[in-house]
């Protein structure tokens, strides 16, 4: 029989009773502490969060009366329903809608083809410079999105063959006012390639090796042994390029005029007029363009979740 270790309590009375010693109560009330204060500032990081969508869904219930009360009220006094109507009605968002769901959906189906083959190459693939273009897209991580405006509308309005242009670009519009600029020049993004390579990288190297012993082809690994595999990552990235273009403002401004090719965050702007700004409409048509994304991040956040906690970097 092994002897039980005796405690300073142990000592005094002569029992065998474990008693917790000073130090460990003292870590256990900063540990105690310790929670408190994290669960205080994830509340307050979560009403920061939570306000300014309230306060959005309150005015666009409230009438111009009580929009222009000082001090102004948080909720309505009167609650204003006819408001998302009467703002359906003083643009076609049916259209602005629709374009915007095209738009976004086509760059999330050409953003998860292109940028998973992309990224199981430079994961899986060996082949001479392969970390050198991987660096290459390190570097576009860096490149901030403004920066690319100019030159990507230069080549939109220069394109070759488009529009009324010559073989060497000039002479008319090119892709100006087409759904070619509203969609090719979206459709992937060195972000996405970086998350799948990753993603890929975490997964082990035997699945490949058994897959060419049973004679399939490097196609066939990649997408019936590998991307099943990475669920989280697919939903990260067509939930991140599906947001990113939904709303997207200043390029679908700048290369279009035609009230049909609108997108829904700049139908929105009908409501911000020189003379004032029709808050209780704009409001109103901002929250209706929020819905889809929060009902997408409902459907999507398990795998959302996952992908960023993981983040699949090996």
């Amino acid at each position: 029989m092994t002897a039980e270790p005796l405690t300073t309590r142990s000592l005094v009375t002569g029992a065998h009773e474990d008693f917790p010693t000073k130090p460990a109560g003292r870590r256990r009330n900063r540990r105690w502490i310790g929670r408190v204060v994290l669960n205080l500032a994830l509340t307050l990081g979560a009403l920061t969060m939570v306000v300014p969508f309230i306060w959005m869904i309150a005015t666009s219930l409230k009438s111009p009366a009580e929009l222009a009360e000082f001090p102004p009220t948080f909720l309505p006094k009167v609650w204003e329903w006819s408001n998302y109507p009467e703002a359906l009605q003083a643009a076609p968002f049916a259209t602005y809608f629709r374009n915007s769901f095209i738009i976004s959906a086509s760059h999330t189906i050409i953003t998860l083809i292109f940028a998973a083959m992309a990224g199981y190459s430079l994961a899986r693939i060996r082949f001479r410079g392969r970390e050198l273009v991987f660096l290459g897209f390190v570097a576009m991580l860096m490149i901030p999105t403004y920066t690319k405006i100019v030159p990507q509308f230069l080549l939109v309005k220069f394109m070759p063959l488009f529009g009324g242009n010559d073989v060497l670009g000039q002479g008319g519009s090119g892709w100006l006012n087409t759904w070619w600029a509203l969609i090719i020049p979206g459709g992937l993004s060195a972000t996405a390639i970086f998350l799948f390579r990753q993603f890929y990288l975490s997964l082990p190297t035997e699945l490949a090796e058994a897959a060419r012993i049973d004679g399939l082809s490097e196609f066939r690994i990649f997408s019936r042994i590998y991307t099943p595999l990475i669920k989280p990552a697919i939903a990260t990235v067509a939930l991140l390029t599906f947001q990113e273009s939904w709303n997207n403002f200043l390029w679908p401004l700048l290369v279009t005029t035609r009230d049909d090719l609108r997108v829904i965050q700049v139908g929105l702007a009908v409501f911000q007029q020189l003379d004032g700004t029709q808050w209780q409409y704009l409001m109103a048509g901002t929250t209706m363009a929020t819905i889809p994304m929060v009902l997408l991040f409902l459907f999507c956040q398990k795998y959302f979740i996952q992908g960023f906690t993981n983040a699949g970097i090996k």
